[in-house]
């Protein structure tokens, strides 16, 4: 594997190894010792690139550590964003959104799309048939809404995930359960009324959780960030190649 893909998220990291568009084994970390676990990949092998793509500015030092343990590094954070306007994606988009867009352009190529990212935050975009990024939303992810309950109403208790949730609730913690959930997928039922023409895709953390519940056709990619950031890594390979 000739690359090295990172993301770093609110929460948690994710890696992986890959060969132009050929994913290898996925790391996740969840810690404040980020570039340490970095680092820790690169112990037996240096790659040709590595993309790092982060919600925060990486300072200078880190940029340096990580540049000095690889041939070629790529920070993709807010003061990097000369590569979305060269593939047409607006430059208020953060990094993670954008790499699920050309990942999506480059799975689903001539299919308009909207795509889904189940995480802290719900994120919403859309894709045209032709791969013109039309715009997107933001709302609040599950377990963000349940954090919010029960901090913003302190009469209500802290609720995590259900198994199985009713129609209607019968008891606080039921009332909240079902509230929540049936909420994101009114909004999910929503959003594909509104573009029936595009696929659903749905990627992150609770990706799987929710498409347990749908009842129309939808395509899981649970990696979709890492394989944006794996065409990232591969168009930097092929350019040094010419």
């Amino acid at each position: 594997m000739a690359n090295l893909l990172v993301e770093i998220g609110n929460t948690a990291l994710k890696a992986a190894w890959s060969d132009g568009m050929t994913l290898g084994k996925t790391f996740r970390y969840q810690g404040e010792k980020v570039i340490k676990f970095i680092l820790s990949l690169l112990d037996r092998e240096k790659p040709d690139v590595m993309v790092v793509s982060s919600v925060y500015a990486i300072s200078e030092y880190d940029e340096n550590r990580l540049r000095g343990s690889c041939q070629n590094l790529m920070i993709l954070d807010g003061r990097y964003v000369e590569i979305l306007g060269a593939h047409g994606i607006p430059r208020y988009l953060t990094y993670d959104r954008a790499a699920s867009v050309m990942a999506c352009r480059y799975l689903f190529k001539g299919r308009g799309c909207t795509v889904m990212d189940f995480g802290n935050t719900l994120t919403i975009d859309f894709i045209d048939a032709d791969g013109t990024y039309s715009g997107g939303n933001v709302s609040l992810g599950c377990l963000t809404r349940f954090k919010a309950l029960n901090r913003y109403s302190k009469a209500l208790p802290t609720v995590n995930l259900p198994e199985e949730i009713l129609p209607c609730g019968n008891s606080v913690r039921t009332s909240i359960e079902s509230g929540v959930i049936s909420g994101i997928m009114f909004e999910i039922e929503g959003y594909q009324n509104a573009h029936p023409e595009n696929m659903t895709v749905f990627t992150g953390g609770d990706a799987i959780y929710f498409a347990k519940r749908m009842k129309n056709s939808i395509f899981v990619i649970c990696n979709l960030v890492l394989m944006g950031l794996a065409l990232i890594a591969d168009e930097y390979v092929n350019k040094a190649d010419k």
